[in-house]
């Protein structure tokens, strides 16, 4: 492993507040009232860390939206793009190019059975618009079912396919879209009380709402292997095989997003690997190059390549496959094979995070459930273990999520830059994080846990 050895902050106040100055009066933020948000302005950021213009610095617990998972300012991914600018900076799409063909053939060797065909997208939501796009056309069908826990982005149809709250201002009944529940055994929608009743119960209920349905009108199921923003909720073994069981047996295509999960994060390339499972499609995007330039795609099965090998696919971007972000991508998956940063996820998730996640679990009340692996965990914050009450309400804002605000407060405080989703906090740094900085923030989180276990009864 590369040691970081982050730049030491600097604080130049002045040039803080012109940033944010002129953040704030014209830039747009994505998710926001635009009168209510105070964005940090940051200075700079390397490896685990970012610094504001105050000279504050942060572990970055949440690497960026969950995709810088080699850290910041790799430098030799830093020296990939920056040769690549100098040699070919963009070139169109239809053409074959090195850095281009050289990102597939490196992403196809490590997706899972044949899915050995790449259709690049600028990230994950434009992936799954593809993918189901994809599904649609090959199978002559129209719906499409996902999970109610679910983010599959913020394009139209991916937007539609979202199952939390986001979804709402732009639901349309007409994208062709039927939720269902996925497993969840310590929210069991099932009244299950084990992994193998929850995995069963889930699974009929799947069938049942395919009855109901009509499978021959179902193009695809799409699941997150590991729900990312939902709650990352692994689903009990034998789930995914029967999912593919299921659309097997009524030729429905199955699609797994790992815009989030991929790459690493899990402590395996692909979360698919932990479950011997492999879809029809597969879509990326994230760690694939650690976010340093836009980049995603959708990994292709032999069979639904075969319907566009003389049937022109109808969709594709300007940007499709950008030199500089393949070239970012090669130099990405190169480090993480040289660093062997697969490894250290998860490793860090057997020997630092989960153990010492569960070990606040044990002193703190508000922590409900631990669940993860690798280098993507959860604390699920209670008001109430024996009830499972959650911290704060679904979807809260304002005073109701006071207690949630005020945890997050208190970790800013201690220098820790938390991940946090309703009444969740996620444990996601960077891949290659080291066993002191994973330890940081461990003792980072047991102080802001304190403050969350104030509002607990």
């Amino acid at each position: 492993m590369t040691p970081h050895a982050p730049h030491a902050p600097y604080a130049d106040p002045a040039a803080g507040a012109a940033v944010k100055a002129a953040d704030r009066a014209h830039v747009f933020h994505s998710w926001s009232a635009q009168g209510l948000i105070d964005p940090l302005a940051v200075a700079g950021a390397e490896g685990s860390y970012f610094w504001d213009y105050d000279g504050n610095r942060y572990l970055d617990f949440t690497s960026g939206l969950v995709y810088t998972n080699i850290g910041y300012q790799h430098p030799t991914v830093i020296a990939a793009i920056q040769e690549q600018a100098g040699r070919l900076a963009t070139f169109a799409p239809a053409f074959a190019i090195e850095a281009r063909s050289e990102a597939a053939r490196l992403i196809a060797e490590r997706t899972p059975g044949d899915l050995d065909k790449i259709f690049f997208t600028n990230g994950g939501a434009e992936a799954v618009e593809n993918a189901v796009r994809m599904a649609r056309l090959h199978t002559g069908r129209t719906k499409v079912l996902s999970a109610y826990r679910s983010y599959h982005g913020a394009t139209s149809t991916a937007i539609n396919l979202t199952g939390d709250p986001r979804r709402w201002p732009s639901d349309n009944g007409s994208a062709g879209v039927v939720r269902f529940w996925a497993p969840f055994l310590y929210r069991s929608p099932f009244y299950a009380g084990t992994e193998a009743e929850e995995c069963a119960r889930a699974l009929q209920h799947l069938e049942d709402t395919l009855a109901f349905e009509g499978p021959s009108t179902i193009a695809a199921i799409i699941l997150e292997t590991i729900p990312g923003t939902a709650g990352i909720m692994t689903p009990p073994p034998g789930y995914l095989a029967g999912v593919r069981e299921i659309c097997d047996r009524y030729g429905i295509v199955f699609v797994l997003d790992e815009v989030m999960a991929g790459f690493g994060r899990t402590g395996a390339w692909f979360a698919a690997d932990h479950f011997d499972v492999v879809p029809d499609l597969l879509t990326f995007a994230k760690g694939v190059n650690s976010g340093y330039v836009p980049l995603g795609g959708v990994a292709i099965s032999a069979e639904i390549a075969a319907t566009f090998e003389t049937r022109p696919y109808p969709g594709g971007l300007t940007y499709s496959g950008h030199p500089l972000a393949c070239a970012a991508a090669v130099a990405t998956i190169g480090v993480m094979e040289h660093e062997k940063v697969v490894e250290n996820a998860a490793r860090i998730g057997e020997t630092v995070l989960g153990p010492g996640l569960r070990e606040l679990a044990e002193r703190h009340p508000s922590v409900g459930e631990v669940r993860g692996l690798g280098a993507f965990w959860a604390l699920d914050l209670v008001r109430n273990r024996e009830t499972r009450e959650p911290l704060v309400p679904y979807n809260a804002s304002g005073e109701a999520n006071a207690p949630m605000a005020a945890f997050g407060a208190a970790a800013k405080k201690q220098g820790l830059w938390p991940f946090i989703n309703m009444n969740r906090t996620h444990a996601v740094p960077a891949c290659n994080v080291t066993e002191a900085e994973a330890e940081e923030g461990l003792a980072a989180l047991d102080i802001a846990l304190a403050v969350a276990d104030e509002h607990t009864v």
